[in-house]
C-alpha cells in the first residue's frame, strides 16, 4: 500500500512539474523556433515598435513574404514583395532607408532589388543590379553613401537611390579562419550584415557551410571604425555554433542582429532540427550581450533549445493558419506556386479555388504549396475534377521528387518518390476528398467519397530522405495541391491539423 501511495505522489509530482514547465514556456518565455518549418536566411529590421522579417523564398512564387511582429516571437504575414519570377531567390536583405523599404537579393546569377514606399506595398518589379555574387548586405556610411557587401568579402558602391551599382568591387574581408580539425561542409563565407553600434561598425557573417555535418554552420563577427574596413575578428568567434550532433539544433548560422524596444539586443538565425532535416532551416532567436570592451556574444546561461525570456514589446497572438476554405477574394499568403506565379491560371470562386491543369506529371504542374510547421500533421481537401485533369494532395520536394495521393475521373493514384500508379481502380468519381496523415516521417494516404468515411490506400511513404543533404537544392518537404493535365481542379476546404 505504501509503495502505491509513493507511486501516486510521484505521478502527481511529475504532472505538476510538467504544468510548471508549460507555464514557464508561455508566461513571459518563448521556445525556439520562432518560425517552424522552412524559413531560412532571416533578415530583420525594427521600425519603431514594429519588427519586419523576410526569408529566402527560392523557387516558390509569389516570393519574399514579409512578416510583422510586436514581440519578435509571434508573427503575422504582411505581403509578398516579389511576384515576377526571376529564378531561385536566395538570402535577401530587408532595409529601411530614407522612409523607403528595399529588399536586395540574389537570383539567376545576378542580384536584384525591389522597393516600396510602404512595407505593405505595392512593391516594384525586380531591378537587375547586373552584378554577380550572393547574399547582398546593404549599409550606409556616415556621409549617406550606400554600399552592398557580398559573401566573398567585397563591397560595391550604390547610387543614392539604391537602385544601381555605380562602381567596381573592393575586397576588404577574408573571414575568420576555421580550425582544420573541425568538421565542416566548407569555408563558405555567407550572409554579410553590417550595423553601427557605439563607435564601431560590426560585420556579421556565416561560415562553415549551411548544411553537411551538424557542426558546419557558425556565426562570425568582426568590427571596424569604418564600414569599409579593415576588419578585426572578434575574440568570441564563433559567436554561435552547433558543437555536437546530439544537440537539438544543427548548422546554426546566418544571423542578423536587432535591438528591441527596450534596448536589448537579439540575434535571428536559422538551423536544422535534429531528426527533421526535411523541414528545412527554421528561424531561431537568441539574446546577445555587449561586453565592456565593445564586442557582442551569447550570454553564458542561454541555450538555443531551452525556454528563453521573451523580448520587450507588446505581447501579441498570431492567428496565422494553413487551413483555407478558399472563399476569399485573394490567395492567402501561405500559398506559393513552384517555379511560376501565373495569376491567370487560378480563380477564386464560391465553390473554392479553381486551378487549370498543367503538364504531364506533378513535377511539371507548378503545384501550389504551403510550409508545414509540425513534425506530425494531417491535411485534407475536397476536390472537383473537370475534363482530363488529375487532382493531387502532395508532399513536394522539387520537380523530381514528391509523394502523395491523386485522383482522376476514374482512379485513385498513389505517388511514391514520383512514381505514380493507380491503386484503387474504377472509383469513377469526379467529386471526392483526399487526405494525408504524416506521423513523424511516415505518410499514410486516404480518400473519401462523402468526406465522412475514409478509405486508407495500401501505399504509404517514408520521407526522411527528402532533404538537402541527400538531394541538394536547399528545398524542404512542402505540402500542397496539384492540378495536372487537360482540364481543371477545384479545391475547397483545405484543413491542416497538428497531430500529437
Amino acid at each position: 500500500m505504501k509503495k502505491i501511495f509513493l507511486l501516486f505522489i510521484g505521478i502527481i509530482s511529475l504532472v505538476l512539474n510538467a504544468q510548471q514547465q508549460n507555464i514557464k514556456e508561455t508566461d513571459g518565455f518563448y521556445k525556439n523556433p520562432i518560425f517552424a518549418g522552412d524559413y531560412p536566411d532571416p533578415s530583420i529590421i525594427r521600425d519603431g515598435e514594429d519588427y519586419y522579417i523576410v526569408h529566402s523564398s527560392f523557387n516558390y512564387y509569389p516570393g519574399l513574404l514579409i512578416w510583422t511582429s510586436k514581440d519578435l516571437v509571434n508573427w503575422e504575414p504582411v505581403t509578398h514583395a516579389l511576384k515576377k519570377s526571376v529564378g531561385s531567390v536566395w538570402a535577401p536583405d530587408l532595409v529601411k532607408y530614407n522612409n523607403k523599404f528595399y529588399i536586395y537579393f540574389p537570383a539567376n546569377q545576378t542580384n536584384y532589388v525591389v522597393w516600396a514606399n510602404a512595407i505593405n506595398g505595392p512593391w516594384s518589379d525586380p531591378i537587375d543590379l547586373k552584378i554577380g555574387n550572393i547574399d547582398p548586405g546593404h549599409f550606409v556610411d556616415e556621409k549617406g553613401n550606400r554600399f552592398l557587401y557580398f559573401s566573398n568579402g567585397n563591397y560595391v558602391p550604390l547610387s543614392k537611390d539604391g537602385l544601381a551599382v555605380i562602381g567596381e568591387g573592393k575586397h576588404v574581408y577574408d573571414g575568420w579562419k576555421i580550425p582544420a580539425e573541425w568538421s565542416i561542409e566548407c569555408f563558405c563565407m555567407e550572409g554579410p550584415k553590417v550595423l553601427k553600434h557605439g563607435n564601431y561598425y560590426y560585420l556579421t557573417v556565416a561560415e562553415g557551410g549551411t548544411a553537411g555535418p551538424a557542426t558546419s554552420h557558425m556565426v562570425i563577427s568582426a568590427r571596424s571604425k569604418s564600414p569599409l574596413g579593415p576588419w578585426e575578428n572578434s575574440p568570441y568567434n564563433p559567436i554561435l555554433k552547433t558543437k555536437d550532433s546530439s544537440e537539438k539544433w544543427w548548422s546554426k548560422g546566418h544571423a542578423t542582429l536587432i535591438d528591441d524596444v527596450n534596448g536589448k539586443w537579439w540575434m535571428v538565425f536559422h538551423g536544422y532540427e535534429n531528426g527533421y532535416y526535411n523541414m528545412g532551416r527554421q528561424t531561431l532567436l537568441q539574446p546577445v550581450e555587449w561586453t565592456a570592451d565593445g564586442w557582442y556574444k551569447i550570454p553564458e546561461d542561454i541555450k538555443t533549445e531551452e525556454p528563453i525570456k521573451k523580448p520587450g514589446g507588446k505581447a501579441t497572438k498570431s492567428n496565422f493558419t494553413l487551413s483555407d476554405t478558399f472563399s476569399g477574394q485573394e490567395l492567402k499568403p501561405q500559398w506559393q506556386f513552384f517555379n511560376q506565379y501565373d495569376a491567370e491560371r487560378f480563380k477564386l470562386t464560391k465553390e473554392g479555388i479553381q486551378i487549370k491543369g498543367k503538364g504531364k506529371n506533378i513535377g511539371e504542374s507548378s503545384p501550389m504549396l504551403c510550409t508545414p510547421s509540425d513534425h506530425s500533421y494531417s491535411a485534407e481537401v475536397e476536390v472537383k475534377i473537370e475534363g482530363n485533369a488529375t487532382a493531387g494532395l502532395i508532399l513536394f520536394y522539387d520537380s523530381n521528387l514528391y509523394t502523395g495521393i491523386a485522383a482522376d475521373k476514374e482512379n485513385i493514384m498513389a505517388i511514391l518518390r514520383s512514381w505514380q500508379f493507380p491503386t484503387q481502380k474504377g472509383v469513377n468519381k469526379t467529386h471526392l476528398f483526399l487526405r494525408l496523415e504524416k506521423k513523424q516521417q511516415l505518410v499514410n494516404m486516404f480518400y473519401s467519397i462523402d468526406g465522412k468515411e475514409w478509405v486508407k490506400i495500401e501505399n504509404s511513404a517514408e520521407v526522411s530522405s527528402f532533404n538537402h543533404n541527400v538531394l541538394s537544392g536547399f528545398m524542404s518537404l512542402r505540402l500542397g495541391l496539384s492540378a495536372v493535365g487537360e482540364g481543371t481542379v477545384t479545391f475547397k476546404n483545405f484543413i491542416y491539423k497538428q497531430v500529437n
